[in-house]
């Protein structure tokens, strides 16, 4: 993590390529508009004028317009990711096709209390070297608990560390950080007091910002990490957002309800608690996730990990340095190869991993590990929530099919196929209201004035190809994408141009 701003920032010599489309008027005929608001669709026209939506309505063409047919598509505003790793290696992948090809033009960055620091000089690189889509970020507090504590990190912090994580804090909120997100499930944020997390979110609604948490506990202490973003709401008055919401152990499966429950009535209390979701059955975190006590000789531990929490064929290896040939393998085939108890070789693979790590501070990502943990009526549940929002939780590498798929999954599987959204609520879901939750103004929504972020699509054929076997298929069905008023995407391609701005925390 140390490393973090170093390693996003390395190579980012890019160029900004702008075409002469970023000047001239564009007049989109023949669409079906759905606007972001949650208004049904509207067969309208939209004008753009530079980096702008200028007209929206019944439009007369003007002598000097580029025109451009829908010829019936559904034309929509540039889908918003609320949780997003993309930024990871961005150099390396800078026209952002995985997410451009599901139409996706803003990510939602420094997730899970991993961010970089200072996030001005992170955006100011970012201005000079953009990417094809705009970036937000929140400030992760694993990075200022890690700044602030080095690696003596494994207790709480003193008062004087808290007050230097508070005004590196209030800095970056300066900066247009959305606020502050936390990663209570991994180090060093699982070792921070819950009146230290409160001291930080107070230092957030101060600066008019928000908090967005990976809660201490997404399956045997569910209860008491939802306790505890709720209190934050309450006590530090600003809004608080759960990450990725899920139920990841076995024994609670088909609770979403009684959850969903517990969230509605914070709401009705005052707290403006509101859920990010992906549409997968599995996450990806690092190996020791599954050990909250952090012992990697606790047999009893790892056995209860690989029954309730997820199991030996369903926790596949998706990074790992100190051996990439287990990349790709299970812990169940591990095991068998070496003749050995799966419990067994979970915790040794764990324990190499950590010993990787602390030879090797510079490796940012030592071990990543994706777990199937929820199932489909709670992951249906959780979306449908009036107050939750769409995201990817993706990286542009990797192998969980998120990073590629998982808003066109939305489109095909809980709009097209199974009817759990309307096409106008799921366009909501992934633009505006995510917007708004966020904090981010003038984008989201197909109004004159706002940024024109948009994407051309066929809700017919809309469709994600990437999966476990094959996790980097790009999405079919999108047209094209516009971020800035330029295009960026068309015919199954990049276009080569890098518009993307940095998108800054609303003001108050």
């Amino acid at each position: 993590m140390t490393h973090y701003l170093t390693r996003t920032l390395a190579g980012l010599g890019l160029g900004l390529l702008m075409t002469s489309s970023a000047l001239a008027s564009t007049l989109i005929v023949g669409a079906r508009v759905v606007d972001g608001t949650g208004a049904p669709a509207r067969a309208i026209s939209v004008r753009l004028d530079g980096d702008r939506i200028t007209a929206v309505g019944t439009l007369t063409p003007g002598a000097a317009d580029t025109i451009v047919n829908a010829n019936g598509l559904v034309l929509a505003p540039g889908f918003i990711d609320a949780h997003s790793h993309h930024d990871r290696q961005a150099e390396q992948t800078p026209d952002m096709i995985p997410l451009t090809a599901q139409g996706v033009t803003t990510i939602v960055t420094g997730q899970d209390g991993e961010s970089a620091l200072p996030v001005r000089r992170y955006f100011s690189q970012l201005e000079k070297t953009p990417l094809a889509i705009n970036v937000a970020s929140y400030t992760g507090h694993g990075t200022l608990r890690e700044h602030a504590m080095g690696q003596d990190y494994k207790r709480p912090a003193t008062p004087a560390e808290i007050g230097a994580m508070q005004s590196e804090l209030a800095a970056d909120l300066q900066a247009g950080s959305l606020g502050l997100s936390t990663g209570l499930e991994y180090d060093p944020g699982i070792y921070s007091t819950p009146a230290e997390v409160m001291a930080l979110a107070k230092t957030a609604a101060a600066g008019h910002g928000r908090y967005i948490s990976h809660l201490r506990s997404e399956d045997v202490k569910l209860d008491a990490a939802l306790d505890e973003i709720i209190a934050i709401g309450r006590e530090a008055r600003l809004p608080v957002q759960i990450s990725h919401l899920k139920i990841a152990i076995v024994d609670r499966w088909g609770q979403a309800p009684q959850i969903l429950a517990r969230l509605d009535a914070a709401r009705a209390q005052g707290v403006d608690i509101t859920a990010d979701v992906y549409p997968y059955e599995y996450w990806q975190s690092n190996l020791a996730v599954l050990l909250p006590e952090r012992d990697f000789e606790d047999l009893a531990a790892a056995r209860f990990a690989l029954t309730k929490l997820t199991t030996p064929a369903g926790m596949r290896l998706a990074v790992f340095a100190p051996d990439p040939s287990l990349v790709g393998k299970t812990i169940a085939d591990i095991a068998a190869e070496r003749k050995a108890d799966p419990a067994e070789t979970y915790l040794a693979l764990t324990r190499q991993a950590e010993a990787y790590r602390l030879a090797h501070p510079e490796v940012d990502h030592v071990d990543a590990v994706i777990g199937t943990a929820m199932t489909p009526s709670d992951i249906a549940a959780f979306i449908a929530w009036p107050h939750s929002v769409i995201c990817s939780d993706g990286m542009t590498h990797g192998l969980h099919p998120r990073g590629f798929g998982a808003f066109a999954k939305i489109l095909r599987l809980y709009v097209r196929d199974e009817k759990v959204l309307g096409l106008e609520q799921a366009v909501h879901k992934m633009t505006g209201q995510t917007a708004a939750q966020l904090g981010i103004a003038g984008r989201g929504t197909i109004t004159p004035g706002a940024f024109a972020d948009l994407v051309l699509l066929d809700p017919q054929t809309v469709t994600d190809h990437a999966d476990v076997k094959h996790p980097n298929a790009l999405a079919t069905g999108v047209d094209r994408v516009w971020v800035n008023g330029v295009v960026v995407f068309q015919g199954g391609a990049a276009t080569g141009a890098r518009p993307g701005q940095v998108v800054r925390r609303a003001a108050p």
